[in-house]
């Protein structure tokens, strides 16, 4: 098994124009963990058509009303009936994973009822269902050009409108992502 050269965790994948069907259509994906066993992240721009009330409801939560319209993003393909919750800060929960110094990825039922409550992270984000890579796929994908990537910027991740992130991270690079396209020409 060949080691990971560079770990893309704390990283945004941007989908180029060569992921053109399926799941990963113009999706900006945030790595979670990337290491010799693989890669596992969340798609962070693809809103599911329920909100958190939605969740807190089926959850037998309190809904409070903020939670009417905060939408939950469809975070991949592999297990789409669990929940996963990025969010600033480490915090106290069941079980988190710390992906930065400011980042975490946590997927216990405990902070949705701290959410609910008005005591969780002030920043966060929920997916159902997450991306994951076995080994060396990610680094195989990389080599066909179905990938950009860039540093993770938590402004992105909880500041910018779902609908704008993928956009946001490309000017990171200095580029306009809307631009791309997979046809070659001669000058």
């Amino acid at each position: 098994m060949a080691a990971v050269s560079q770990s893309l965790k704390d990283h945004f994948l941007m989908a180029t124009p060569a992921l053109d069907t399926g799941f990963f259509v113009r999706s900006l994906t945030y790595i979670c963990e990337h290491n010799e066993t693989g890669a596992m992240g969340v798609v962070v721009n693809q809103p599911l058509a329920i909100d958190l009330a939605n969740i807190l409801d089926h959850l037998d939560l309190p809904s409070p009303t903020e939670s009417v319209g905060q939408p939950i993003m469809a975070g991949g393909p592999v297990q789409v009936d669990h929940g996963f919750v990025l969010h600033s800060g480490g915090g106290d929960w069941d079980s988190t994973l710390e992906v930065s110094a400011d980042i975490s990825l946590t997927t216990s039922k405990d902070i949705l009822a701290a959410i609910a409550q008005g005591a969780g992270p002030t920043d966060h984000l929920i997916t159902l269902g997450y991306a994951g890579w076995a080994p060396g796929q990610l680094e195989q994908e990389l080599l066909q050009n179905s990938w950009l990537t860039v540093p993770a910027n938590s402004d992105i991740l909880f500041k910018v409108p779902c609908d704008e992130r993928l956009q946001a991270a490309g000017l990171c690079l200095g580029i306009d992502i809307r631009l791309l396209s997979t046809a070659t020409g001669h000058a």
